[in-house]
């Protein structure tokens, strides 16, 4: 995974499904106020509103919102000949306005996101309208590649030089033609880590939902010349046009389709985040509880929750695209497998496991690492499970137990699993209880979110919320090396701030949940 070092003293964010990216602004409580007297004056006319179940955004903010949406959106390069134009659509503004209400620095719901795309932003401090967040989205157009019709075969690449690039094929994904945001102030949000004591969060929800693996975000030609035969021949400005386009819409049914880009999370993490993490309400007070505004709690697993059908594929990014839990029962699934030992990239992950024995029909973890392209495929039946052949270069991967190995309080990542290139598999450690009171000069907490391999492990894992001081089982990813770490107090442990460390490496604390 490549990561991107974050500045925690600036404070205007952006959020995409495994990786981070950040625009940011320093704070000014003067300009705050403007902002403020929109959204949080509890006697004004948006509050009255709010309560009485109106609306989640002003008239303004939703006209701004779309107007630049569609402004962007008939000024793609290459030029678009089938994008479609925008529209706001009620429904999808109430499913974002539930979501806002959440606090939750994350996609989802889970339950709605296999039919909806989403782009979320937050920031406190001076005053930003939301169309900062839309440019923003957008702006990351300068490290996207287009893909041509002529690179297609039949997938198209997907190509991104910079961090992310999937904020702005959402806003420009041709057929997504339905927008619905919602805005919401939340009191000590917990952004990455960090909490921000006046949080201002903005949910953007698009239908049909954009991001489909392997095509372009839109048709490159003329403007309009290949727009769908539903439009009779309108167009407005470069973008296919209906009359009565205007008029609000109610999304489709969720579409069964799910080779997105960006892979979503399970209902079951959804199920368990929502549980154990913390909510706001937009009209509560700061609270002046030292120990709740401190306390974090983290659910974010490396291991993604997969079925039994799901395949590997060259576009999986991020932390969650080397440890899988399987299901139980996917010895009874029909999904192909690829190969032996060395499996080709479309085969299941989960019955790649069991063919080669690293689990059985009950499910559990595997660990996957990619082995670059192989000039064939051999096909074998193993374990139950037949597999098929390939005489045909492709990429390739093979599966792996995931160890698990109990340790101390005072065990680093430095001691048990030092960063390498490419990026190997660190065991899942399980955790004494009791790691908080352990000698703070030996068992050292390094950093926030992003921390250094000198750190102890499991009293990490209390200063990042992932458990408690009773232990439990923790996934670790080193990463490579961060010019700053940041001191914070979270859970009862001050960590220490750390700059320009002499060689040392970093790395990112899972939940096992």
């Amino acid at each position: 995974m490549k990561c991107v070092a974050q500045e925690w003293p600036r404070v205007t964010a952006l959020l995409f499904i495994a990786q981070t990216v950040s625009a940011m602004v320093l704070p000014n409580a003067t300009l705050l106020e403007k902002l403020l007297e929109k959204y949080t004056d509890e006697d004004g006319e948006w509050w009255i509103a709010k309560q009485r179940g109106k609306r989640a955004i002003t008239d303004s903010d939703m006209q701004s919102i779309l107007d630049l949406h569609n402004k962007l959106r008939s000024q793609v390069y290459p030029p678009a000949s089938n994008m479609e134009y925008m529209t706001w659509d009620v429904e999808l503004e109430r499913s974002a306005e539930s979501w806002a209400e959440t606090c939750l620095w994350e996609h989802g719901p889970a339950s709605l996101l296999p039919s909806i795309g989403q782009n979320l932003g937050a920031h406190w401090g001076r005053y930003r309208p939301p169309t900062f967040h839309v440019q923003a989205w957008y702006d990351e157009v300068r490290d996207f590649t287009y893909p041509y019709p002529h690179e297609c075969n039949p997938y198209c690449p997907f190509r991104c030089s910079g961090p992310v690039c999937t904020h702005y094929t959402q806003v420009v994904w041709a057929t997504s033609s339905r927008i619905g945001c919602a805005i919401n102030l939340c009191h000590n949000m917990n952004i990455w880590g960090q909490i921000w004591p006046k949080a201002v969060y903005l949910v953007c929800n698009y239908s049909p939902k954009g991001n489909w693996w392997g095509h372009a975000p839109y048709k490159h030609g003329h403007p309009c010349s290949a727009c769908p035969p539903s439009f009779g021949g309108g167009c407005r400005e470069n973008l296919c046009y209906r009359e009565g386009s205007d008029r609000h819409y109610s999304p489709h049914e969720p579409e069964e389709e799910t080779n997105e880009i960006e892979r979503q999370r399970s209902k079951v993490q959804e199920t368990t985040s929502q549980s154990r993490s913390r909510t706001h309400s937009p009209s509560g007070s700061v609270g002046t509880d030292d120990t709740e505004k401190n306390e974090v709690i983290s659910t974010q697993q490396m291991s993604q929750i997969v079925s039994c059908e799901v395949r590997l594929r060259d576009q999986c990014k991020g932390t969650t695209c080397n440890r899988y839990e399987c299901p139980a029962g996917c010895l009874d699934s029909k999904a192909k497998v690829i190969g032996s030992v060395h499996y080709e990239m479309q085969s299941s992950i989960c019955r790649a496991a069991i063919h080669y024995g690293i689990l059985d029909n009950d499910g559990g973890w595997v660990d996957v690492t990619r082995q670059g392209r192989k000039n064939y495929f051999i096909k074998s039946y193993r374990n139950g499970v037949q597999s098929i052949g390939k005489y045909q270069s492709a990429n390739s991967f093979t599966v792996s137990k995931v160890a698990v190995q109990a340790i101390t309080c005072e065990t680093t990542v430095e001691q048990m699993c030092p960063f390498q290139k490419p990026a190997s598999h660190c065991p899942r450690v399980y955790c004494p209880a009791n790691c908080m009171q352990a000698n703070p000069h030996y068992a050292r907490v390094i950093g926030t979110r992003i921390y250094s391999d000198m750190s102890s492990i499991c009293r990490t894992a209390v200063h990042a919320g992932v458990v408690s001081n009773q232990g439990g089982y923790v996934d670790v990813m080193p990463v490579d090396k961060r010019k700053m770490y940041i001191a914070s107090f979270q859970n009862g442990i001050f960590s220490e701030s750390l700059q320009n460390p002499p060689g040392g490496k970093a790395f990112r604390i899972f939940a096992v949940v």
